[in-house]
């Protein structure tokens, strides 16, 4: 038979040890993006031609894995990354992530640079007609 005092010491043991447990379950959940967000309606872009989304039918936003169209890597389009799309920005409801986020920024710097040499080329011509 124990002791009080050796009984106090082992219960004081499986409550330090699940609190551990608990602070580490905490932690990966806070490291680990969120799962599902809520959908608002009333925020979303005008979608009446086509019937109602999925997500709007499941009320939540959920992880969506996709393979990213110009490196070919698996990634995951995290709910609240959608319902920024979705609401804030009022992208189109019926389209999905196709890009990573490096290929997203070296798309967007291909564009930036495309467009600066365009407007240049326009500014030459104009500036070329004017001196004849």
């Amino acid at each position: 038979m124990k002791s009080g005092k050796q009984r106090r010491l082992e219960i004081r043991n499986r409550r330090a040890k699940r609190g551990a447990r608990l602070r580490e379950r905490e932690l990966q959940q806070k490291i680990r993006p969120l799962e599902r967000a809520p959908v608002n309606v009333e925020a979303l872009a005008s979608y009446k031609s086509y019937g109602t989304p999925a997500f709007v039918m499941r009320g939540y936003y959920q992880n969506i894995p996709f393979r990213c169209q110009g490196c070919g890597k698996d990634e995951i389009w995290t709910a609240m990354q959608q319902k920024w799309w979705y609401e804030v920005a009022k992208g189109y409801v019926y389209s999905t992530a196709s890009l990573c986020r490096p290929c997203r920024k070296k798309e967007q710097a291909r564009r930036t640079e495309a467009r600066r040499v365009h407007l240049e080329g326009i500014e030459r011509k104009k500036h070329s007609k004017q001196h004849r």
